[in-house]
């Protein structure tokens, strides 16, 4: 079937099949409509209608980082396509696999503004991986071909095919993926040996060494997220994780330190800070990580392995460069390690975890749950109790100070199972996020962790979740605030809360209600457990939504600017903290 005679719509849900993709996001426009008369007519992919195109990519985010395969949206011409940037970028900076088929104008109408036309391909040309505009139907199955090949070879992300309608209409000839022309992008997958040896020999003699991870290690897929266990616990080194690498090693791991970061616990940032060895494995050394580059790690050697060659040096200068994919890279140095005795410096790694337990005793995330509100830590530690046996628990967040409590106080023992926006800080991303995993995964228990504003975002997804039966749960902690901008306003700016609340909320119950789904409304910590049981047997989508306090802090806390030695605790940590080396104390 390499020459097969066919309609360009044809061909783009051929090629679909043919990618193996199952379901696919999108929202129907005048510029589309050949494709989707095409998607009527077959049973074999499923379409995913959305209320938004921004959702529609968040969706397809969701779908692909909770199943590491790529995620698919198709949008019509002009809005249809700007309103898809976001989500674009979104995935770029978090290097998601998606592919995104955009609508245009027919060839002959392009470039006289025509109704919903738009420069897709300029704009889109910074927020993609890659972009292509098809003019001649014959060459556009071989470009959906190249575009998954280019989402997901080397350091993954977002990919987006231009297609005029007049192209849709004409017939071509079918071109089969084995026969696609994929072969002038082949990113190199190994790493220099001489590099990994000189690596393992540092390992061998380090005293203070860390394991630095990122969301490199789950793009690689899971055999890198095996081979990172086998190596930390055959070494005995610690390890931290940035936001976007959760779940790469296990949260109840026994050298696990816990996230690192602007709201990274103390433990993990100042072994960062003291480290003598800092091995970086498929993190990209983002500023939310490196807080004051200068002061970064001041005393280590640092090794960098990731697929990404533009990555390297970028941002931190490091001794140990390593181009490869982060899988093949750990192979083989554990590979290298075993056959040169297994070594490390036992003695001195022994004071290390020494030095590392005493930090652990500050206990940075401690808080006490008083009086007759809600705090959030409290709410997602009780989240926390009573989802963690979940055989299939996925989670996702919007963007603010849900996000940050949620990667502190929420475990993630398996890779793919944390969505969140990393890089871009999207707001809205979480909602439409977790209808793309559901989908993917229709019998777990896939919860989306917000805060009431980032939800209001895009909340007539609540539509797609009730009109394909999702069961979604939105666990929304209300504080009725902007919360990390109220809080940076107060820690920065003097306490002047500018346009940093809503006075014009929703009854959220009755939102729920009023799209068919259910609503929980829970303002009592004595009533909190019960409220979540009921939102977790309840078999259809739910908001829940959770009060808490108005005006709490998320700490740990690097300031802007500051170094990793220099943090803000809460005031329950900062009595044990007193003394420690270089703290800031609240």
């Amino acid at each position: 079937m390499s020459k097969t005679q066919m309609t360009g719509a044809k061909m783009v849900v051929q090629a679909l099949k043919d990618q193996g993709v199952e379901v696919i996001f999108g929202y129907p426009g005048g510029a589309v409509l050949p494709i989707y008369d095409e998607i009527f007519q077959q049973n074999q992919i499923r379409h995913v209608l959305v209320r938004h195109e921004q959702g529609a990519v968040h969706a397809a985010e969701g779908y692909a980082r909770s199943t590491g395969k790529p995620g698919v949206a198709l949008v019509t011409s002009g809005p249809g396509a700007t309103n898809a940037v976001t989500g674009l970028t979104d995935a770029l900076m978090d290097s998601i696999p998606i592919v995104v088929l955009t609508g245009q104008v027919p060839t002959f109408m392009i470039g006289n503004d025509a109704f919903q036309e738009a420069d897709t391909v300029g704009i889109t040309r910074p927020c993609t991986k890659h972009n292509w505009l098809v003019k001649e139907t014959d060459e556009l199955s071989n470009t959906i071909h190249q575009a998954f090949h280019v989402a997901t070879k080397g350091r993954p992300g977002p990919v987006l095919v231009d297609i005029p309608k007049d192209v849709q209409f004409a017939s071509g000839k079918y071109t089969a993926p084995k026969a696609a022309r994929v072969s002038h992008y082949q990113p190199p997958v190994k790493g220099d040996i001489e590099t990994i040896t000189a690596l393992v020999e540092a390992m061998e003699t380090a005293k203070r060494p860390l394991f630095y991870t990122g969301g490199g290690v789950i793009n690689s897929g899971p055999a890198a997220s095996t081979l990172l266990r086998e190596l930390v616990e055959a070494t005995g080194f610690p390890i931290t994780s940035t936001l976007m690498g959760l779940g790469a090693y296990p949260a109840n791991g026994e050298k696990w330190l816990g996230m690192l970061g602007m709201h990274g616990l103390y433990e993990a940032n100042l072994a960062m800070h003291d480290c003598d060895l800092m091995i970086n494995i498929g993190a990209r050394f983002d500023d939310r990580i490196t807080g004051r580059v200068q002061d970064f790690s001041p005393g280590s050697v640092k090794a960098h392995v990731d697929i990404d060659p533009s990555s390297i040096n970028k941002v931190i200068r490091v001794e140990l460069p390593i181009i490869g994919d982060v899988g093949h890279v750990l192979e083989d140095m554990l590979r290298i390690w075993k056959s040169r005795g297994r070594k490390t410096n036992g003695e001195a790694v022994k004071k290390w975890w020494a030095q590392i337990e005493k930090w652990r005793k500050v206990d940075c995330l401690a808080f006490k749950q008083e009086g007759n509100v809600i705090k959030p830590q409290y709410a997602l530690s009780r989240l926390e109790a009573l989802t963690k046996d979940h055989p299939s628990r996925y989670i996702c967040t919007e963007v603010g100070q849900h996000q940050m409590w949620a990667a502190q106080y929420l475990g993630f023992n398996e890779p793919n199972r944390w969505m969140t926006s990393g890089g871009l800080g999207t707001m809205g991303y979480g909602f439409p996020a977790s209808v793309g995993v559901q989908m993917a995964h229709p019998d777990a228990l896939v919860i989306n962790v917000a805060g009431e504003a980032s939800w209001l975002m895009n909340m007539q997804e609540m539509g797609t979740a009730v009109q394909y039966r999702l069961p979604v749960k939105q666990f929304i902690l209300n504080n009725e605030r902007l919360g990390m901008v109220r809080q940076w306003q107060e820690l920065l700016h003097g306490e002047r809360y500018s346009e940093s609340w809503s006075s014009a909320l929703p009854d959220f119950v009755k939102l729920a209600e009023a799209f068919g789904a259910k609503g929980i409304l829970c303002s009592d910590p004595a009533d909190l457990d019960d409220a979540i049981m009921e939102m977790l047997n309840h078999d259809g989508p739910v908001i829940f939504d959770c009060l808490v306090t108005k005006h709490e802090n998320c700490y740990p806390m690097i300031p802007s600017g500051e170094p990793h030695n220099k943090m803000l605790l809460g005031e329950v940590s900062t009595k044990d903290a007193i003394g420690a080396k270089g703290a800031v104390m609240v």
